[in-house]
């Protein structure tokens, strides 16, 4: 019971810089990040649903790395920009937990759904003429429902074991949002044991997908070496680089993150880092595909002018007198 009472204890975020010059320039900074990162993902999200010519296999699979995205920031950011702007900088052990859990399932949704979004360009380059069958609707949902299980799978092994250690001494977590090292730094009993267990597990979820991509992109690039026509070449880059972009930059973070040993890290570099990828990643992403993708461009321009239509009819529409 005594572990339990101690458990059920809040914990106090210290956030990204301890002490801050200037809270409020922060507080700025970050919500700006914040909702042109929401309102980026929404408008991606819309916009493959409204427009018919982005119903394919490979801006589904974007639309569902886009609602990552939005989970992914507003289980963080709203929390830090709270705390920026208030004395109370605690939060329960439940609130504690749950940002845990659903930032192990996203960050391991994204892997596996990074890995898969790979494997789609892939078939879309090297088996054109088979693409509408291999990326099937049926096959594309199967996709996304395995990236969601098998991030909730890394969720549910590592939340509960984190939150069960006792935490009996200070409750200063060093960190702007509760990650499972910053926490267990506080646990009065030796994680180390656990803390391996955790790091193996990690760098399998990164193999997996970094597998699927290293494999799906050296058949690419074989495939695009024989292709005779520079058109097909350019057509073969255009449709890989956004994604081999936003692999590089969220699998560079997470490579810091769960690969190097913990020698190379300090708290401070971990809270920049974490930041990167949770604050910055997620705007990054919707604007690197949408200014590198004539197809979402022309989506937008077409829901631009429809509105902008609808409105100039609406204001010129003048009921006669009678």
């Amino acid at each position: 019971m005594e572990s339990i009472y101690q458990n059920s204890t809040d914990f106090i975020l210290l956030g990204l810089i301890t002490h801050p010059a200037f809270p409020g320039l922060i507080f700025a900074v970050v919500f700006s990040i914040f909702v042109v990162a929401v309102t980026t993902n929404l408008v991606m999200i819309m916009l493959i649903r409204v427009d018919s010519r982005l119903h394919t296999p490979m801006y589904f699979l974007l639309s569902q790395l886009s609602i990552m995205d939005t989970v992914y920031i507003c289980i963080t950011v709203p929390k830090m920009l709270q705390d920026l702007l208030s004395k109370d900088k605690t939060i329960s052990f439940l609130g504690c937990a749950l940002q845990i859990f659903l930032y192990l399932t996203l960050t391991g949704g994204e892997f596996f759904l990074l890995g898969l979004m790979a494997y789609d360009r892939f078939v879309a380059v090297c088996n054109p003429l088979r693409y509408p069958i291999i990326m099937s609707p049926r096959v594309c949902l199967l996709m996304v429902l395995g990236s969601w299980a098998g991030g909730s799978l890394d969720g549910f092994m590592l939340t509960p074991v984190t939150m069960s250690f006792p935490y009996c001494g200070s409750r200063e977590i060093n960190h702007f949002f509760c990650e499972g090292p910053a926490v267990l730094k506080l646990s009065c009993t030796d994680t180390s044991l656990y803390e391996t267990l955790m790091y193996a597990c990690c760098v399998l979820m990164l193999l997996i997908p970094i597998s699927i991509i290293s494999v799906s992109y050296t058949r690419i690039l074989i495939t695009v070496y024989h292709m005779s026509s520079a058109e097909g070449r350019r057509k073969a880059f255009a449709t890989c680089s956004s994604h081999i972009i936003v692999v590089s930059i969220f699998y560079g973070a997470a490579f810091y993150t769960n690969v190097l040993p913990h020698s190379y890290h300090t708290p401070e570099k971990d809270k920049v880092v974490s930041a990167f990828y949770t604050i910055l990643t997620p705007m990054l992403n919707p604007l690197i595909y949408s200014l590198r993708n004539r197809d979402v461009a022309a989506a937008l321009r077409n829901v631009l002018r429809k509105h902008g239509l609808s409105r100039t009819l609406q204001v010129g529409h003048v009921p006669g007198k009678y």
